[in-house]
């Protein structure tokens, strides 16, 4: 098998995003979505406007999101629109969170526990996708990258639940008494993925690896990062683009990143991985190119 081409800068600044998008050689048309957390208020690890600023207006794109499963500060529209507009987004681009007026079915094909992913209602309106991504750790995915932001990231509340629960229920309040075991999980979030890369075919993504904290940026109160910053890296393929940053990670000499490893083997993170490519949406065979 072919190895994906996953481009690297180290230096992490907003000229630089543009330079890898730009470097993907693979410019995005129409209606462009920018998919970004815009992290719980509280914490202070996602991507900051200033970062993202130039990246955006070049591709003319629309931040979106989708409101949370949990109770927060995004769980809401209403309650979500403030913490965007407290962490400044608004004042960068115009911002949709997709799912305002509900979710929209996408079939998932070949999947083992979800039948249909439940998207924001308005990702309909979009032509191609930036998923621009903090790559982080988590609670309970191990770690965040594309893979995440592309499943959870893209479900409306509805589907966030029903990926959690492994297709159990797609009703936010019953969510927690309904989480399978932790590989089902992994497995039903690639298979969200599958669905939206699917229904949408003109994809690019980007994984800024700073702030690495073992916490998501959907915590209100995250640990303080552990090691320090590595990189962007940007694909055309999310499978090799996390792999990678997976590596760069687990390769490290950094001080802290025997903690950052242990909280991606806690929840046998890489196991999305693995599970992503047999269902065909990515290889975790991939070569560096330094930029």
């Amino acid at each position: 098998m072919e190895k994906s081409k996953v481009y690297f800068i180290k230096d992490i600044n907003e000229s630089n995003l543009v330079k890898i998008y730009e470097a993907l050689n693979y410019p995005l048309k129409g209606k462009v979505a920018v998919k970004i957390s815009t992290g719980e208020m509280g914490g202070n690890n996602y991507l900051k406007p200033s970062l993202i600023k130039d990246l955006v207006n070049s591709v003319n794109g629309t931040i979106v999101e989708c409101n949370t499963a949990y109770a927060g500060k995004r769980n809401t529209t209403e309650e979500h629109e403030e913490t965007i507009k407290a962490h400044g987004f608004y004042d960068i681009a115009d911002v949709d969170i997709m799912d305002r007026d509900g979710s929209m079915e996408l079939p998932v094909v070949g999947g083992k526990h979800l039948t249909v992913n439940l998207v924001g209602k308005n990702l309909a309106n979009y032509d191609s996708m930036i998923m621009l991504s903090h790559f982080k750790g988590h609670a309970m995915g191990g770690f965040g990258g594309a893979l995440k932001n592309m499943s959870i990231g893209v479900s409306s509340s509805a589907g966030k639940t029903l990926i959690h629960t492994a297709g159990k229920t797609n009703i936010p309040a019953e969510l927690w008494n309904n989480l399978p075991e932790q590989n089902a999980f992994l497995e039903s979030m690639a298979e969200a993925d599958k669905a939206v890369m699917d229904y949408m075919k003109d994809i690019v993504y980007i994984n800024v690896m700073n702030n690495l904290s073992v916490d998501c940026d959907c915590d209100s109160n995250p640990e303080a990062p552990c090691m320090e910053d590595i990189g962007i890296l940007a694909s055309l393929d999310p499978v090799a683009l996390d792999e990678a940053c997976l590596d760069l990670i687990y390769n490290s000499k950094d001080l802290g990143r025997d903690h950052f490893v242990e909280q991606v083997e806690r929840q046998n993170g890489r196991y999305i991985t693995v599970y992503a490519e047999k269902l065909g949406i990515g290889s975790r065979g991939y070569e560096i190119v330094n930029i």
